[in-house]
């Protein structure tokens, strides 16, 4: 086991929840995860579900995945599971895999401190932030109260070190400790803290609220690759619009998103994106980045412009977003294709080359993309009609002209003659 670590003495005592004062049922557990966690308790140690499982079970929602948090270190973890494997570098966790299931296991940790640095300047790279702790000290260390619960699997009790149970009766998202310092040590927070209280349907308590305002500018010095992924978590758990909405009113989505400052028919668009896909169509990042930027791509349309013009506006209306987030260039061009086909459905059927162009692979998706943009902003509705009329028509006019496979004629070989003998 890792040394007790001195438990700082503003620390207020725990809240502990036993099994007759909580809705969590070990039947709601993953079985695997259940296997770990008992193992981890008979040889010794604490066993602990951690995080947004407890959460979500406490709030009667499925979790996506569960998570463990124990004092055993990630070496003594694999000498329990022949089936473990450790990954990372800057702190290690342990895998435990059971066939295509993997579940991760965590030791508690502590925030560093000064005397956790290294002695040589040089070795400041390749410092480890984190470091062995107390399960109090691993709560204080995460973001969110609501996040920052325990389940015993020693005694099925629930743990609260920081609060989370008094924010999760009264729905209300509050970071631990000071807004303004864990702000600015990870930015990418204030962004999670829209997507969680969208995601649960939770009011921001009034410090985390007024962090962000202050914060907002320090999310554009957030490593692109993560502000990226988390959009696109936005739009996975359907919450898009209602996120990219309150960013905006916060003054946080022109940091966020390259100076895209939003617009009311921007903010309906994405809230009809999720609509579609909590109605179970899956969502790709092309689709979703033509919906982010389509409102300026048409703003920017001059009424005469030529398709030659359109493809210029739409490329550049994409390369900031593109460029600064390392987007791969087919994604891009796929995004591309869906703005210059809205453009050419706004100009109504019977223009020139609109054969071929119903013939692209991406038009039935840019009728998708124009169809929400229709139902958000109420424009467009007499075209779309026209479209869908055209479209279902050249389908039935395919069928009829179309002959039966049994009276389809094989064109057949020409047979050469045979050679003649030579004498």
């Amino acid at each position: 086991m890792t040394p007790e670590h001195a438990i700082t003495p503003s620390y207020p005592p725990a809240v502990i929840l036993p099994r007759a004062e909580h809705p969590i049922s070990r039947q709601s557990i993953d079985p695997e995860t259940l296997k770990v966690l008992y193992r981890l308790h008979r040889s010794g140690f604490k066993a602990y579900l951690v995080g947004g499982s407890v959460r979500d079970l406490l709030l009667g929602r499925t979790p996506k995945d569960f998570d463990v948090g124990t004092d055993a270190t990630p070496e003594q973890v694999k000498k329990l599971f022949r089936n473990c494997f450790l990954i990372g570098r800057r702190f290690r966790l342990a895998h435990v895999r059971f066939g295509k299931e993997v579940v991760e296991v965590a030791t508690f940790r502590r925030m560093a401190t000064a005397d956790d640095l290294p002695e040589s300047p040089e070795d400041h790279g390749h410092f480890v932030e984190n470091v062995f702790g107390t399960p109090q000290e691993d709560a204080f260390r995460r973001d969110f109260t609501i996040n920052a619960l325990f389940y015993d699997i020693g005694d099925f009790s629930v743990i609260d070190y920081v609060g989370g149970l008094e924010d999760l009766a009264a729905r209300r998202l509050r970071i631990i400790g000071d807004p303004l310092v864990r702000f600015t040590e990870d930015p990418v927070r204030m962004l999670r803290a829209l997507e969680f209280a969208a995601r649960l349907g939770f009011s921001l308590d009034e410090q985390t609220r007024e962090g962000i305002y202050a914060r907002a500018p320090l999310i554009a010095e957030a490593a692109p690759a993560r502000i990226r992924e988390e959009i696109m978590e936005l739009f996975r758990h359907k919450v898009a619009g209602e996120v990219l909405r309150s960013a905006a009113s916060m003054g946080l989505l022109p940091h966020l998103l390259a100076g895209h400052e939003g617009d009311e028919a921007t903010f309906a668009l994405l809230e009809k994106l999720d609509e579609r896909t909590a109605g179970g169509t899956p969502i790709e990042e092309p689709f979703a980045l033509a919906a982010l930027y389509l409102s300026r791509f048409l703003r920017a349309c001059p009424p005469q412009a030529t398709v030659t013009d359109v493809v210029r506006i739409a490329g550049l209306v994409l390369s900031p977003h593109c460029r600064y987030f390392h987007v791969a260039a087919g994604i891009r061009h796929q995004a591309r294709e869906f703005l210059i086909g809205i453009f050419r459905l706004r100009r109504g059927p019977g223009q020139r080359g609109e054969r071929r162009f119903l013939q692209h692979p991406q038009t039935p998706n840019a009728l998708q993309l124009l169809t929400l943009w229709s139902e958000a902003t109420g424009e467009d509705g007499k075209l779309l009609a026209a479209w869908h009329q055209k479209l279902k028509g050249r389908a039935s006019s395919a069928e009829e002209t179309e002959p039966p496979a049994a009276q389809k004629r094989r064109r057949r070989r020409r047979r050469r003659p045979p050679r003649k003998a030579e004498d």
